[in-house]
């Protein structure tokens, strides 16, 4: 891993970067579009949104207007729970691709394990991935059960489950068990919303490279072989948390930030989520 352009291999052959752009909570229009030039223009290659975020409109501008070539880009969205089922999901993987004004989605996610219908938007998705439509299809906010309860089923095995991960939440268990599947581990608010940048642990740690603790957190989740997506709308914010290529951290400062873990989450839990 020693570029923002350096992929991980899907287990159908799709190469998907390390290191992404989100853009959850990040304004439709100006601010989604600025935001999302500026880590394009940064080299990011790798731009994650979801229906719910709504701001899908505004990452379809800022990727025309980059000027960066469609195939060189890995952009991710999602089917929100409103939208789960099979024939709704497909209508809503259509709105989607719309608003982005793009031919084809990289990779697309069930955001949340809605029960009892977890397994009907599985089969739409699975649909779109054989018609084309899709590169790689995956899931979101799933623990190892209900991975396991898709999988009793599934014609296709998800490429992706995309959780809450950072030092409070290391998912470590979940992770095993993805690895063990061939599944890729992706990290959503890997900062712990900004809860983790003044921790002591990760101060000292990065003193140590001359880097934030920003910087140390998402060069973990690197280590860990866990893509991850940071999102900001300050440019030199953006700038900053990419560059974490030129150092890698000492076994030791690895376990040191894991020994951070207490499973808490500052999200909800895939198993008590009313929305």
């Amino acid at each position: 891993m020693r570029s923002l352009t350096d992929t991980t291999t899907l287990h159908n052959g799709v190469k998907m970067p390390w290191f992404g752009f989100g853009v959850f909570k990040v304004k439709e229009g100006k601010e989604v579009i600025e935001s999302v030039k500026a880590a394009l223009k940064a080299g990011y290659r790798n731009v994650d949104t979801a229906a719910v975020y709504k701001n899908e409109e505004g990452v379809g501008q800022a990727i025309k207007e980059s000027g960066v070539p469609r195939e060189e880009l890995f952009v991710t969205t999602k089917v929100w729970n409103a939208d789960q089922g099979f024939d709704s999901a497909l209508n809503a993987f259509e709105t989607s691709l719309k608003k982005l004004e793009l031919d084809y989605v990289d990779l697309y996610l069930i955001h949340w394990p809605v029960k009892g219908k977890y397994k009907e938007t599985w089969r739409a998705l699975e649909q779109l991935y054989k018609d084309g439509r899709v590169r790689a299809i995956g899931v979101s906010n799933f623990h190892i059960h209900h991975l396991q309860d898709l999988l009793a089923d599934a014609e296709i095995k998800p490429m992706v489950n995309q959780v809450e991960l950072h030092p409070l939440l290391a998912q470590i268990e979940l992770h095993e068990f993805c690895k063990n599947q061939g599944i890729q581990m992706e990290a959503w608010s890997p900062l712990a919303q900004g809860e983790l940048l003044n921790n002591n642990v990760l101060k000292e740690i990065g003193a140590k490279y001359d880097k934030s603790p920003a910087q140390v957190i998402l060069r973990w989740d690197l280590q860990r072989e866990i893509v991850t997506i940071p999102k900001s709308i300050n440019e030199n914010r953006i700038i900053e948390n990419a560059n974490i290529f030129d150092f890698e951290l000492s076994r030791d400062d690895m376990e040191k930030i894991n020994s951070l873990n207490e499973n808490r989450r500052v999200g909800a839990d895939p198993d008590n989520f009313d929305f």
